[in-house]
Parts: structure tokens; sequence; C-alpha cells
């Protein structure tokens, strides 16, 4: 394919945003436009310096690397569980979860009853005060074009459907093994370590932020196993981080 770099007129804004993690969406209207306009172009020449430029459907634009890092990224466990927590809030007020989180806006002020309601999870992933939720949480989320602020309210954008697909893998997972459960008496499966060596793969985002990845709360597997794709490595990480959770209570 040839490439005229004179039609790729935003090609350095958008290599830097997207290099760095952010999630390009509507909100971003020039270089999103550019981005749909010459998507085939762009795709090409990404490829060629080592990137994956993937187009959700949904309406935004990011980044996968061909060899991606083999620990399980703190920022992007931390979004991950906000978002299940979210999602596990706004049900319980009775809110519909997915009108809030495509599209909708959440008010600084609801951020320390939820801090508080939920705050051993929150510990888990080093978060005790509404200053540090709004730090090492919100404020993420607005640099990687999650979420936007203004004066206070974030409302969040189309990318967040990448932590909700994470959050419905999970739910799916519990519904299937409580389904299987109430049909046959299975044994309860036994918490193992993980030593075969295999590695979580997720996006890097931050890689300042790694961290080891956790043991696997699973059943033995059979020697060959598939490949995880990103969104089941994080399922499997949030999962985890639950089982972990009520193990403790």
């Amino acid at each position: 394919m040839n490439i005229d770099l004179s039609e790729l007129s935003q090609l350095a804004p958008i290599f830097r945003e997207l290099f760095k993690g952010y999630h390009v969406s509507h909100r971003d209207a020039e270089l999103y436009s550019q981005l749909s306009n010459q998507q085939d172009a762009y795709r090409a020449l990404f490829r060629a310096l080592g990137y994956e430029l993937v187009c959700d459907t949904r309406g935004f634009y990011y980044f996968v690397p061909e060899q991606m890092g083999a620990q399980v990224n703190k920022t992007a466990q931390r979004l991950a569980l906000f978002t299940f927590i979210l999602v596990e809030h706004l049900a319980d007020q009775g809110r519909d979860p997915l009108a809030v989180l495509d599209g909708g806006s959440l008010g600084r002020d609801e951020l320390p009853p939820l801090l508080e309601k939920y705050r051993d999870l929150f510990l888990q992933a080093e978060v005790t005060t509404q200053e540090e939720l709004e730090e090492k949480v919100m404020r993420r989320m607005t640099q990687l074009g999650f979420a936007s602020e203004d004066n206070g309210i974030y409302r969040f954008l189309p990318p967040m459907h990448r932590f909700l697909d994470v959050c419905l893998s999970v739910q799916q997972d519990r519904d299937l093994a409580a389904s299987l459960h109430s049909v046959l008496p299975l044994p309860t499966p036994a918490l193992v370590d993980d030593d075969s060596g295999d590695e979580i793969l997720v996006i890097d985002t931050d890689p300042d932020d790694d961290i080891p990845v956790l043991p696997t709360a699973a059943t033995q597997l059979p020697a060959v196993v598939e490949e995880e794709s990103e969104e089941q490595a994080l399922a499997r990480a949030l999962a985890e981080e639950r089982a972990n959770q009520e193990i403790d209570a």
C-alpha cells in the first residue's frame, strides 16, 4: 500500500496520543476525523512501526503493541476494578449502569460514599482517600480518554466500553458457574498457584506502574491452553481480585 504522508496531516499528534495510551474518540474531533478518513493508511503505517491500531465500532481508536508486557498494569487493574465497583454501586441504587457509563456522568460529590462502601476493595488497589481516588483513578481516566471532567462532573466517554466488556465477561462467568452448580453437585474449585510461568498480556499504558502477575485462582489446566485476549486477561485479574476479597471476608 502506498502511503502519502502529506495526507496524514495529524500524524504527529495522533501518534503522540495513542503512544501514551490515550483513546481517541468523537470528543477529539480533529484527530478522530482524520483517523476515520485515513484509517487504512494509518493502520498500515503504524503496523510497520510495530503497533496495532484498533478501531472499535462504538467510536474510538487505541493502540495494541505487537509485543505486550508480561505483567498486569496497575493502572489498568485500578480502572477495571473501579468500573466493576461502580456498576454494582449504581445497580444497588436502582440506576442503570450502562446509561451512566455510556455517555452519562458522575458527580465528584458521589466519590466519598463510594469509597466508604467499597473501602476494602479500594485498599487492595492502594486507594484509601478521596484524594487518592481522584488522583489514581479519576485523573487517569481523563488522561487516557475514558472520561472528561468539568466543574466536578465526570462524563464517561465511549472508550469506557473496554472496561464494561471486562465487567460483562466477569458477570457471565459468575452466571455460568451459578447455573452449573444449580444443576450438578460440582466440587468447589481449589485455589492453586500457577507455577507454569504463563503470563497475562494487557496494554501497558504506564510502564512505571507495572506490578507482578497475581497467582491464578483456577483449577489445573491442560498442558496446552489458548492464548488469552486482552479482555479475558483483565477479566481474569479482576475475578481473582474479587475472589480474594470474598475469601478475606
